[in-house]
């Protein structure tokens, strides 16, 4: 399965995520039916084996400023704060990858204090108590937020996911990214939702 999901990875970026909906439904239709199947120890795991997917794909639709990246030997980091629900399938994800000629890291932490250079950050719902103060510890930096929280975007995060149906859905709060210096493509905000603060 890790390999059929890096294959699909790079099918994706390849297809510019025309179309996010139909295209994850078709490459998905076997894991869908074995998510759907599947005991409900065992969902979850396979749900956040497809968001490490879409993690690696976010690095690859948005634009960071100059000053998120020191020099060019500095790695685009993927960040988990809070309890990891990815196990291995994060680091696994991005391992020999890169992104406009830069490697990827993942890093894993407990506290945002313990953040020094991230460039996507997923927040774990561990931390859901606590979003307005992890937000307003990293405002001003060039982080894409990204959770599955409940109300994460009404906080002021970026983008979260919505699991509907075995379907992973996107809700974007364009505001806070461009607060941040991100800009994300368009072919990434075509097949999501775009939402505000209050807006979810």
């Amino acid at each position: 399965m890790a390999h059929f999901l890096k294959a699909f990875a790079r099918t994706w970026a390849v297809r510019e995520l025309r179309g996010l909906s139909a295209v994850w439904l078709v490459a998905f239709a076997p894991a869908l039916t074995a998510w759907r199947d599947l005991p409900a120890q065992t969902a979850p795991a396979q749900e956040y084996q497809l968001k490490a997917v879409f993690l690696f794909n976010f690095a690859q639709f948005v634009e960071w400023p100059p000053q998120a990246f020191p020099d060019r030997q500095v790695p685009l980091v993927i960040g988990v704060l809070g309890e990891d629900p990815f196990g291995a399938y994060l680091d696994e994800t991005v391992r020999d990858e890169k992104v406009n000629n830069r490697p990827l890291a993942v890093q894993r932490y407990r506290r945002v204090e313990e953040i020094k250079s991230c460039h996507v950050l997923f927040i774990s719902r561990s931390e859901s108590d606590r979003l307005d103060e992890i937000l307003a510890g990293l405002k001003g930096r060039n982080i894409l937020t990204v959770s599955d929280a409940d109300g994460f975007a009404q906080h002021g995060g970026m983008i979260r996911f919505v699991t509907e149906k075995n379907k992973i859905r996107l809700k974007i709060n364009l505001d806070a990214a461009k607060a941040a210096n991100l800009t994300i493509s368009s072919k990434l905000l075509r097949p999501a939702e775009i939402v505000g603060p209050g807006g979810e």
